[in-house]
């Protein structure tokens, strides 16, 4: 954690009022926030899915859809920007104030290469031939641990993994030097590894230019790790404002020790003795997902080669077993999760899903598996029809299997919401009406909607406030408990990883690196990429935090 730099007031908020109209009446979605940023200065807007961060951040640049009404004062460098014209709004957006989205495969254009789009921006706002700009956004790229930067940059958006999107995400904000960035829930799609790097790199920018940072976020050990100061906002509103280290050693709001005591930790060996890290003695019953020597390989595509995104993967999830499989971005978790849910053919070895062999299977002999299994995908914006309510997209399952329809499908969508957490109400809305946390939520009821032999979890948590992980957590574990399904959870987050799985794979660059019991793997590591994982974790504890970064930073 930093200490924040006694200069100007970056940006000042007072009384910002945020408003929406649906269906002939007002809602309001925050209501007299009030915050300030300094230069040098961190500050973490916190709270619950729908609480009102990302409204009232969006709000600061006018990027609120057009049923919204704002008051209030938004002044920048002390110039009131809230109410200003498009044209003049756009002089400031990418290069005064950056925003770093919280889904970039809906923030970036797919039809245009991520190097285009970065270049876009640099000759937007600065003086820079084609050539110059290219070279800037290759080495902006570089920063930001992109593969192959230059490769990267020829590539279209569907073509990078959730973790790379959000690295050229990242890159576009930063192109321009942004006197403010606006960062909302930048590190969700992030593994942990690359999360510390992308941390060091904002703390490294914002040192660098004196710029304020306004980090919204639901992870605590992040805010622990960035942030000098912090707001807690709950139901639109803020109930506690503080220090960082106050607000975690003692905060004042019982929703803030609500939020804090709902923080999953990753426990270490030294936390917690390890009674026992063998593997549990093989049981004589069929796997519900079974990978031998599987190797899953991307065909050539024109000039783009074939790539080989993992090899050599065997592994069995067995009724009623979650294994949580990590790994970082782009290790080959996400391909893993798609092929055994049969969206990816298998090049080499074999592949049982609920014991049918889908090695070569055609799409006619993957019907009956494809109602056995259930997904959840990584990005909950870019999977669901924005032309649909989502009552629909969570009944369409139903519907199409033929298990339920008229009243018994809207019977039976009702209580999926309930499960998740969401109002029934809400069975009207559309995606774009929702917080990313609600989407995913709506995302988790489809899946479930079936009650699936097999359930693949492709980060169903990113996207989640901590107490409504917890929440999510309980309800995921009572759900196996009551139907028996198996779950291979693909994860990068190693404290939800440990409440929840039974075992666990790692994968580094498309191979298995060390699998294993929880606790062999978590307290008890064998392998040096496994090890730098776990050492990457945040914690939620600004001192700890910081002591672990600077171990870190000295090896």
């Amino acid at each position: 954690m930093a200490t924040a730099h006694k200069s100007e007031t970056v940006m000042q908020v007072t009384d910002l009022c945020v408003d929406f109209w649906v269906d002939g009446q007002l809602y309001p979605a925050a209501t007299h926030v009030s915050f300030e940023v300094a230069r040098g200065e961190t500050l973490a807007i916190v709270g619950e899915s729908g609480s009102g961060k990302s409204t009232s951040a969006m709000a600061l640049l006018g990027l609120l859809p057009d049923n919204s009404r704002t008051s209030g004062s938004v002044k920048l460098l002390g110039k009131e920007i809230l109410g200003l014209r498009s044209r003049d709004l756009r002089e400031i957006r990418g290069k005064d104030i950056a925003v770093i989205f919280q889904e970039p495969m809906t923030a970036l254009n797919p039809v245009y290469t991520v190097g285009f789009q970065i270049v876009e921006v640099l000759r937007a706002h600065l003086d820079l031939t084609p050539n110059e700009a290219k070279a800037r956004a290759i080495d902006l790229l570089a920063k930001v641990e992109m593969p192959i930067p230059a490769a990267s940059f020829r590539k279209f958006p569907h073509q990078l993994s959730g973790g790379q999107r959000q690295r050229a995400m990242i890159a576009m904000a930063i192109a321009c030097d942004p006197v403010l960035l606006i960062a909302d829930e930048p590190t969700t799609a992030l593994d942990v590894t690359v999360q510390a790097e992308i941390l060091d790199l904002l703390r490294s920018l914002r040192d660098r230019i004196d710029s304020g940072i306004i980090l919204i976020t639901h992870d605590m050990g992040v805010v622990a790790d960035m942030a000098d100061r912090v707001v807690v906002m709950k139901d639109g509103a803020t109930v506690e404002v503080g220090d960082t280290l106050d607000i975690f050693r003692s905060p004042k709001h019982p929703y803030t020790k609500s939020l804090l005591a709902a923080v999953p930790k990753l426990l270490t060996a030294g936390d917690r003795p390890v009674v026992d890290v063998r593997e549990p003695e093989p049981v004589a019953r069929i796997p519900a997902l079974s990978f031998r020597d599987v190797a899953i390989e991307y065909a050539k595509r024109g000039r783009v080669p074939a790539f080989r995104a993992a090899e050599g993967i065997t592994f069995d999830v067995f009724p009623g077993e979650t294994v949580g499989l990590v790994g970082e971005s782009g290790s080959g978790k996400t391909t893993l999760g798609r092929a055994a849910v049969g969206l990816l053919p298998v090049t080499e070895g074999s592949l049982s899903v609920v014991g049918v062999d889908i090695t070569r299977a055609r799409a006619k002999g993957l019907r009956p598996v494809r109602r056995k299994t259930g997904i959840v995908f990584q990005d909950p914006g870019s999977s669901l029809n924005p032309r649909w309510p989502i009552g629909e997209s969570i009944g369409e399952p139903l519907f199409l299997a033929r298990e339920a329809k008229g009243r018994e499908l809207d019977r039976r969508v009702e209580e999926l919401l309930n499960q998740v957490e969401l109002p029934v109400s809400y069975r009207n809305r559309y995606p774009h009406e929702l917080s990313g946390g609600q989407r995913q939520r709506v995302g988790i009821a489809r899946a479930l909607a079936l009650a699936p032999d097999l359930l693949v979890a492709d980060e169903p948590t990113s996207a989640l406030d901590v107490s409504v992980q917890a929440r999510f957590l309980e309800l995921l574990q009572g759900l196996q408990q009551r139907f028996g399904f198996a779950c291979l959870f693909i994860s990068h987050d190693l404290a939800v990883i440990d409440e929840l799985a039974d075992r666990i794979v790692v994968m580094h660059r498309g191979k298995i690196v060390e699998q294993g019991a929880k606790d062999a793997i978590l307290r008890n590591p064998q392998d040096p990429y496994t090890q730098q994982l776990i050492a990457a974790v945040p914690v939620p504890d600004p001192v700890a935090q910081r002591t672990r970064r600077e171990g870190r930073t000295a090896k």
